[in-house]
Formats: C-alpha cells, structure tokens, sequence
C-alpha cells in the first residue's frame, strides 16, 4: 500500500466519482498533447467540463492529479498482469517476466499519457509511495506477484527483481526513445538481458 493519498477526500457519490475519473481522463489527454510542465489545472478543469473549483475539492494541485492517474495506471498494470498470470500456462519464471514486459509495452502503446509519465519517474521520484521509489514499488510487486505464482521465496526474489528493473528501466526507456511505438530489437535485448540476469539468482 502507498502511504501517499493524493486526493483531499474521496468522492462518495457515484457523481462525484465520475466528475474524478472526468479531470484524469482530462488530464492524461493534455499530457499526452502538451507534456507534463504544460498542463495546468484550469486546462484540466475546462478539459474535463468543470468548474476549477470543483477540480479543488478534490485536488490540491496538478502534481496531485497526476499522482491519482499515475496510481490508477499502476493498479491497471498489475491487475493486467495478475489477469493474465491466472488466465494463461506459465510453465516458468521467464513466462511470467516475459508478460510482464508484455504488458508494460502495451500500456506504452495505448494508454493515454503512459508513454510520457510511465511510473511518475518525470514528476517525482517517489511519486506512489512518499516512502519509496516508483521503481521500488514496481519491483516489490512484481516480486510479491512472481513469489506466490512459483513459491519462490519472497526474500530470494526481493533484491533480484529490484535490479532487473532497475537494469530493463534504462533499456526500455530506450527502445521509446528510439521509436514511439518501441525499438523491436531493443525491447528483444531487454527480455534478454533481464532473463540472462535472473537465471542466474533465480531457481530453476
């Protein structure tokens, strides 16, 4: 769990909660246009079709609505990844870092203001979890994920999958810099790094 709460109260009606998801949705569309420094509140608020004050209800300030849309992205990664974990065979550990990688590229792909933000990384380096940073977060869960699916030890997969992100962050980072959609043959040599790295912390 994040020890960070971005929002000054939660939304309790079903339209209030709407109006929300409205200013995220807002939000990573203009990201998406005009980058990060370029998207202020009022832009989010008249985006979304509300008034700025309703967006300070909910929101002290633009960092705070990214952080809310940088969470919900996180929650979509894992709940992707732990929906595929239970719907396809993974025979072994490589399967399952095989579709995590899957899923990190598609969501670099598809959706809205990912590719810009990825885990908060351009916002604040502790940006999920005040505690933390993004890549800690990421890499405790993927962890947590891989130690139940194959009853592997959390303690032997903690330190290892910490470095494997670490090492696949740069990589990825740049296979998109290379081309938008992904470097192919870079995010190929990812895989293959992150892989030939484990195979020799992990058990067989």
């Amino acid at each position: 769990m994040t020890s960070t709460t971005p929002l000054r109260r939660q939304p309790v009606q079903q339209r209030s909660a709407k109006r929300v998801e409205r200013m995220l949705e807002a939000c990573a569309s203009l990201i998406e246009e005009v980058g990060y420094d370029g998207v202020t509140t009022t832009l989010i608020a008249e985006r979304a079709g509300v008034a700025v004050g309703s967006l300070y209800q909910f929101f002290p300030d633009k960092r705070a609505v990214v952080q809310a849309l940088t969470l919900r992205n996180l929650e979509k990664f894992i709940s992707t990844v732990d929906g595929r974990f239970t719907s396809k065979t993974l025979d072994h550990w490589w399967d399952a870092v095989d579709t995590i990688f899957d899923v990190y590229v598609s969501m670099h792909r598809e959706v809205p203001a990912f590719s810009k933000l990825h885990f908060g990384d351009v916002v604040d380096m502790r940006l999920l979890d005040d505690r933390r940073d993004n890549n800690t977060v990421i890499s405790d869960r993927i962890a947590e994920m891989i130690s139940t699916k194959f009853d592997i030890p959390l303690d032997k997969l903690q330190l290892p999958i910490s470095i494997a992100v670490q090492a696949a962050d740069g990589v990825l980072n740049l296979a998109f810099r290379t081309d938008p959609a992904g470097d192919q043959k870079i995010l190929d040599e990812a895989k293959a790094l992150v892989r030939g790295y484990l195979s020799t912390r992990l058990p067989d």
